[in-house]
């Protein structure tokens, strides 16, 4: 025989066979707009059967579904109280089938969970546990018969995206008690996570957990940053040595406050997406390595259900990250079911009027600027086009089509002479003001270049789609678009965009919205001159920063930004890290800020850079999948080597370098199916050997070229180890 079950439990549900816990995900099913998509996951549970009678048990708690007003929230609102609905399918070896269903014949009892919700933490009372509840020995006459609902109205549909998981354990780094009763437990990482007990004691001892990212100037967990008040409670029943895990909810923190006798052991469980890793990446700048570090543990406690901006306060899936992160995101974790799953919470979210709201799902409407920014709202029509640029994937563009076409017509009625002038523009950047609304750039300006770039893909998408119609709407709107920008913004005497700030000059760059490429080299100068002036300090925020660090790599500017950020004296990576930052905050000054988030992926754009950059991955104009790879590592700095790897859908591609003396040396590792140019920075092809040979001897290279005084080769897939004589 062999047998599957198909389960949701909403918000979130532990399924167990028998007695054993099905499966090891945490917080499933992914949360969405219920009213249109309930997601459930099937399990093949064979080898949890048993001859004779079995049983089917399951814990279900709140989650997104049903959030209260106890405790800390950021909005309570309820789409029904807790449900559950399993389909039990079991095959027998005489070739018969049976169906098992929730009806209302099944269960139902109170739990020893007292009290759950995704934003307020859970408390746990061991005293009501029921023992062998999910057995078949156990006698359930005093439970009720369950009640059938119609449920939320949205469509079944299978879970794609990965499930959470705990992925990691973190011990406690030190122990200290500031107060008597109150002992303050340092993990020494701010991580997403729950918290995993060993305790003794008397039946009724009470063990309260309050969990932080920062402690105030007395030593005590301070939730000012990350909302509060959120806790973990824990009843003893007094029997033995008893254990305990959050099973409905997670936080983002470093510390945790114990209050209450009789802990023996308490660990932090990273709780994540479970996307596999994708790359890797390291350097010989220490610093480096550590921004590397922060940067990822943000990206870890960010991929959930949705991308959220935090682990704790919001937990909601602000769009405007999903994109300008997406790049830095997929280097490092496999993202193609997560960003599919995001692309079809932006389908549900879409409004009848075609506006795509700033979050989704939109668990909770915000006004005006929050709710409606073009800056946020383009991940409907970008993040469908890097999962067919990331990936290949072409179904994508096919369910998104509609959605998209609708986003760009919503854009465009709302745009008067081709700008746009609505949003919170370059959000949280770094000005004389306290952080928020833009405060250096004009907002007119990042929504217009958002409107220009979302059109210009409509016409590329168009193109692929083979809507012909469509293509020349696109193609003609966008120059209409660019030439209304330049009019706007651009001043053509001193070729400058805006007010001259970072993120200003960098989105026209990035974007191509430049109507002369004739005034690129004086634009990029204007704003390489202005962070000179402001002795190399990054002011940009967090719609402007990825633009800025993509317009200097691709503008020849990476010593710049090798300067920029190895530093710990002005706010920026370094200076997080000085301040004793172990995620990248959600503001340029890290903990300096204490009211504002420790653990947000906003500003992660440096990510980007260390692979495509430093490291040299990245794709050829208008490849798909890697199938096309360029390699142009950027040798800057001090930095004397770098190693960095990704797994395409292809396979894995490798590079490492590094200079020692007068010779550059690179090894490159290009997967099977594909081909790469690779960049060396020198001109002269006879002061290089590859695999100890000259290159055009090297059956693997099919051309040599030099391009901005540096050898360019196209390489077939195999391993290459390159010594160049170079003066670096």
């Amino acid at each position: 025989a062999d047998a599957s079950v198909s389960v949701s439990g909403l918000g979130q549900y532990e399924l167990y066979l028998n007695g054993k816990k099905v499966s090891e995900d945490f917080l499933t099913p992914g949360w969405t707009n219920y009213e249109k998509r309930c997601l459930y996951n099937t399990y093949d549970v064979t080898e949890y059967l048993q001859q004779g009678e079995n049983v089917v048990g399951s814990l279900v708690g709140s989650g997104f579904f049903y959030i209260n007003r106890e405790r800390y929230r950021k909005y309570a609102g309820a789409f029904g109280y807790p449900m559950l609905r399993i389909l039990l399918r079991i095959s027998y070896t005489d070739g018969t089938t049976e169906e098992i269903v929730t009806d209302k014949s099944w269960k139902t009892a109170a739990s020893p969970l007292n009290y759950s919700s995704i934003y307020g933490g859970e408390d746990y009372d061991a005293r009501l546990e029921q023992k062998g509840w999910n057995n078949k020995a156990f006698d359930d006459a005093k439970w009720k018969n369950a009640v059938i609902t119609a449920g939320p109205g949205g469509q079944m549909a299978a879970q794609v995206e990965y499930p959470l998981r705990v992925m990691d354990t973190i011990k406690v780094k030190n122990i200290s008690t500031p107060f008597p009763g109150k002992s303050i437990y340092d993990f020494g990482q701010n991580a997403s996570g729950i918290i995993s007990l060993k305790v003794k004691g008397k039946a009724g001892d009470t063990i309260r957990i309050t969990p932080s990212e920062l402690l105030n100037d007395q030593g005590q967990v301070s939730q000012k940053s990350s909302g509060g008040p959120f806790y973990f409670e824990y009843v003893l029943k007094g029997i033995g040595v008893e254990e305990w895990t959050p099973k409905f909810t997670y936080y983002g923190f470093r510390y945790a406050m114990v209050e209450g006798m009789g802990v023996l052991s308490m660990e932090m469980l990273h709780t994540r997406n479970s996307a596999p890793s994708a790359g890797s990446f390291e350097c010989s700048n220490p610093l480096f390595n550590q921004i590397y570090q922060v940067i990822d543990w943000a990206l870890k406690s960010n991929m959930a259900s949705v991308s959220t901006d935090c682990p704790h306060r919001e937990k909601m899936g602000w769009l405007e990250q999903a994109h300008l992160m997406g790049e830095s995101l997929k280097y490092n974790y496999d993202v193609f079911h997560l960003y599919n799953k995001i692309v079809d919470d932006i389908i549900d979210a879409q409004l009848p009027d075609g506006m795509v709201p700033s979050i989704a799902p939109e668990y909770v409407q915000f006004t005006g600027a929050f709710r409606d920014d073009p800056g946020y709202g383009s991940a409907a029509i970008v993040l469908p086009w890097y999962l067919y640029k990331w990936y290949g994937d072409r179904e994508v563009l096919l369910k998104s089509y509609g959605m998209m076409s609708r986003y760009a017509a919503y854009l465009s009625s709302k745009a008067e002479h081709n700008i746009l002038s609505h949003g919170l523009g370059d959000w949280l950047d770094l000005g004389s003001n306290e952080p928020g609304v833009s405060q250096l750039t004009p907002v007119s300006l990042t929504a217009t270049a958002f409107y220009y770039q979302n059109i210009k893909l409509m016409g590329e998408i168009a193109k692929i789609m083979g809507e012909s119609a469509d293509v020349m709407k696109y193609d003609s709107l966008a120059s209409q678009i660019k030439k209304s920008f330049n009019t706007q913004f651009f001043d053509p005497v001193h070729k400058v965009y805006g007010t001259g700030s970072q993120t200003s000059f960098s989105m026209p760059l990035y974007m191509g919205l430049l109507e002369n490429e004739s005034d690129r080299d004086d634009v990029f100068k204007n704003l390489t001159d202005s962070i000179l002036v402001h002795q190399k300090k990054i002011t940009a925020g967090d719609i402007g920063h990825r633009f800025l660090v993509q317009a200097l790599q691709d503008g020849g500017a990476s010593d710049l930004l090798f300067d920029m950020n190895n530093s710990t004296e002005t706010p920026g990576y370094g200076y997080q890290i000085k301040h004793g930052a172990t995620a990248l905050a959600e503001h340029w000054s890290g903990p300096t800020l204490d009211w504002l988030s420790q653990n947000h992926m906003i500003f992660g754009h440096l990510m980007e850079w260390f692979y495509s950059g430093l490291g040299g991955i990245s794709q050829q104009e208008g490849d798909l999948g890697f199938q096309r790879i360029k390699i142009n590592p950027q040798i800057t700095g001090d930095i004397t080597w770098a190693k960095t790897s990704y797994k395409s859908i292809n396979g894995m591609i490798k590079v490492d370098w590094k200079r020692t003396g007068e010779n550059f040396i690179l090894n490159a590792d290009i997967p099977a199916n594909s081909t790469a140019d690779i960049v060396l920075p020198l001109s002269d092809v006879n002061k290089v050997r590859v695999n100890g040979i000259l290159p055009r001897k090297h059956k693997g290279i099919k051309s040599i070229r030099v391009e901005d005084e540096k050898l360019v080769m196209s390489l077939l897939s195999g391993s290459y180890h390159f010594v160049c004589e170079s003066n670096l």
